[in-house]
């Protein structure tokens, strides 16, 4: 019996998406670039018809003046940002980058993704306003 949490954002696609990560790890394993990981989870979004952009451009703006910018690995389905890390912990900075992503764009979820020597780990983080 196949149950999804209805507490969850998202949680259909969020589990699409974790699905494809784990696809991905399960067939390249770990010790690639971050760059074959992208390529490969674009690779796998396209197969699933889900609807994403790559390396998207957010600029970061104070008062509507742009004072810095973001470039976001995945936004999927408009939804979901995904960003993908390689190594064996996750970092505070990784997991503030991503919240400062979802608030830039005014976004509920991110992933931030995990290609370790011990298979793919994953956070789900939520943009709590």
């Amino acid at each position: 019996m196949n149950k999804v949490r209805r507490d969850l954002v998202y949680p259909e696609l969020s589990y699409k998406i974790v699905g494809l990560l784990y696809e991905v790890y399960n067939d390249l394993g770990y010790g690639y670039q971050e760059k074959y990981y992208e390529k490969a989870v674009a690779k796998a979004l396209e197969q699933e018809r889900l609807k994403y952009k790559e390396q998207l451009y957010v600029p970061f703006e104070f008062k509507n003046q742009k004072i810095g910018e973001y470039y976001l690995d995945f936004l999927v389905e408009d939804k979901i940002i995904v960003e993908l890390k390689k190594g064996d912990k996750f970092s505070r900075k990784n997991i503030e980058q991503v919240y400062a992503y979802l608030k830039a764009k005014n976004l509920k979820l991110g992933i931030l993704a995990q290609f370790s020597t011990n298979g793919l780990k994953f956070k789900r983080i939520v943009n709590i306003k």
